[in-house]
């Protein structure tokens, strides 16, 4: 049997998030860190041009619950099925322990091991989806593996679902290209500032705390906050920007290069996740592009970051008014935490994710 990957994220290729950008740090390029046949959906507008190594599907209906839901999975089965060939794939990598994606892959390929990778969106909505959540379950105890980034992140799924043998669980941290780490933009050296000009990338989802955010913004001094995220969710935003009367500079959703780039522009990333965070790669990315991360300490971000960054509590105005104004006042403290950032995400090259994913697969082979 082959040593190669199956591997599926079902969401349309563009899709803002962490995962998406693991997913194609690991299996796509023109040298992957982990050869595999990998899949995601088809989007609306095709792109110019795809990753080297990357297949889309042409199945629409992505759903949560039902029979539409069931009928979705089928659908996902029957087009990996004629896509793959068995005796080429060695194992699956199953891309979130819920979803369609993961039922379908284990039904087209029914023989192989399963290495299931935990990322966070697939917890918080078993929680919130009973059928996501009887997927999830199902996808424990078919696994031969459960990789988690992060401690927090085994806690909650054994929450979720406690009859899952513990002995599959396996930590490995998930990564930042190694290049970022060795060869990051210049960041101009540090500037006396009047003001604080922070960051804020990512999707504006719930759990993401912007709204936290934003309602503080109005009692703090000398703050500038921009964001980058996805347009529709940033104009999804205006109902709640007009009446607290707060300026915020939209960037647009940027590619992985600018936002590196962005970041030499910015005294602090934000990070107000309200739930957790699988790992929290952009916080790691700005660490490593010498950004100071400020961030709540949720599961996940408590175990990355840890105090490499400066904990506070968004959901509280005047404890990050006070947190802020200290970040912006305390002689050396921007510097020390560049230094530190630098140090913590050093820790994390993409590389060793790849090696520790391929060492355990070939475990399971």
């Amino acid at each position: 049997m082959s040593h190669s990957i199956a591997t599926v994220l079902d969401l349309p290729y563009g899709s803002a998030g962490g995962s998406v950008e693991l997913f194609l740090d690991l299996y796509t390029g023109r040298s992957p860190l982990l050869p595999a046949r990998a899949f995601m959906l088809e989007s609306q507008s095709r792109p110019p041009q795809l990753p080297s190594g990357l297949e889309l599907l042409p199945v629409a209906g992505k759903c949560l619950a039902g029979p539409p839901f069931t009928q979705y999975v089928h659908a996902l089965r029957r087009a990996l099925s004629q896509q793959l060939n068995p005796t080429d794939i060695g194992v699956l990598h199953l891309q979130h322990l819920a979803f369609g994606a993961t039922p379908a892959l284990i039904r087209a390929l029914p023989d192989h091991p399963r290495l299931a990778l935990v990322h966070g969106t697939d917890l918080l909505f078993a929680e919130a989806h009973r059928d996501q959540l009887g997927v999830l379950r199902e996808t424990a105890r078919a696994a031969d593996a459960i990789v988690v980034p992060t401690a927090a992140m085994a806690d909650r799924l054994l929450r979720l679902a406690p009859t899952t043998d513990r002995r599959k669980i396996e930590t490995i941290p998930w990564g930042i290209p190694d290049h970022l780490i060795a060869s990051p933009p210049p960041r101009p050296g540090h500037r006396p500032t009047s003001h604080l000009r922070l960051l804020y990338a990512g999707r504006l989802t719930a759990e993401k705390g912007i709204e936290a955010l934003l309602h503080a913004l109005p009692i703090m001094q000398a703050v500038e906050l921009s964001v980058a995220a996805p347009r529709h969710q940033f104009h999804a935003l205006a109902p709640l920007l007009r009446p607290l009367g707060v300026r915020v500079r939209y960037l647009g959703w940027l590619r992985r290069p600018q936002l590196w780039k962005t970041f030499a522009d910015h005294d602090a990333l934000v990070m107000p996740s309200t739930t957790l965070e699988a790992m929290g790669l952009v916080a790691l990315e700005a660490q490593a592009c010498g950004l100071p991360v400020v961030y709540q300490p949720v599961a996940g971000l408590n175990e990355s970051v840890g105090p490499s960054g400066l904990a506070t509590d968004f959901t509280n105005p005047t404890a990050l008014a006070r947190d802020l104004e200290r970040l912006r006042s305390t002689p050396g403290l921007i510097l020390a935490l560049q230094s530190a950032g630098r140090a913590n995400a050093a820790r994390y090259p993409l590389s060793a994710t790849a090696a520790a994913l391929t060492s355990l697969g070939k475990q399971l082979i």
